[in-house]
């Protein structure tokens, strides 16, 4: 958005399986620093394909907005989804076969039920990890920090909790700075033709 991309599936898919990659190194860095607990950090993503609406909407903090049934259904195939994976919908699983990339993909063996939507068939993304160009095994400091125009260099909160007996839980909260390599850096513009 703005300009319509044919390989837009392509370019989109590629940067969820970048993701889930850096999401990886994400949580061995942070098991480094803060214990194994944070192994069951995991993200889950979702994606389809359709028609948008887009603008900027205007205020105190102006951001840049997609509207519309796509952007709906592309939340529904996160939220429908599982931690650690990526979930397609039919529509974004054909263009990406159109795309020649239907090894990428593995149907859904369930049905999800989607808000709004009904009773969906859906595909996991999995990806070709071999023609996905390889990333470094660590990060230059001990964790990642990824900058967003309005909060860059903004600490990150992060919240652990023990039961220390059976009716007491106590929690401690540490506010980590994490940095990320310049080449960490990702973005869907990245993913051009294939």
């Amino acid at each position: 958005v703005p300009d319509t991309r044919a390989d837009h599936a392509v370019a989109m898919a590629k940067f969820a399986l970048e993701m889930q990659r850096k999401m990886d190194f994400v949580r061995e860095s942070l098991t480094q620093r803060l214990g194994d607990e944070v192994m069951v950090l995991k993200l889950r993503v979702g994606f389809h394909s359709g028609p948008v609406t887009a603008g900027v909407i205007r205020g105190q903090r102006a951001r840049f907005q997609l509207f519309g049934d796509t952007v709906n259904t592309a939340s529904r195939m996160e939220s429908t989804g599982k931690p650690g994976r990526i979930q397609v919908s039919t529509a974004a699983a054909d263009e990406l076969t159109k795309a020649g990339f239907a090894s990428w993909l593995v149907a859904r063996e369930e049905t999800v039920e989607a808000k709004g939507k009904g009773r969906l068939h859906t595909f996991w993304l999995e990806g070709d990890r071999k023609d996905m160009r390889a990333l470094p095994r660590s990060f230059s400091q001990s964790g990642i920090f990824v900058p967003d125009d309005e909060d860059e260099g903004e600490p990150m909160h992060l919240q652990r909790c023990e039961r220390s007996d059976d009716t007491a839980t106590e929690c401690t909260t540490e506010v980590v700075m994490l940095d990320i390599p310049q080449e960490f850096d990702i973005h869907p513009s990245q993913y051009g033709e294939a």
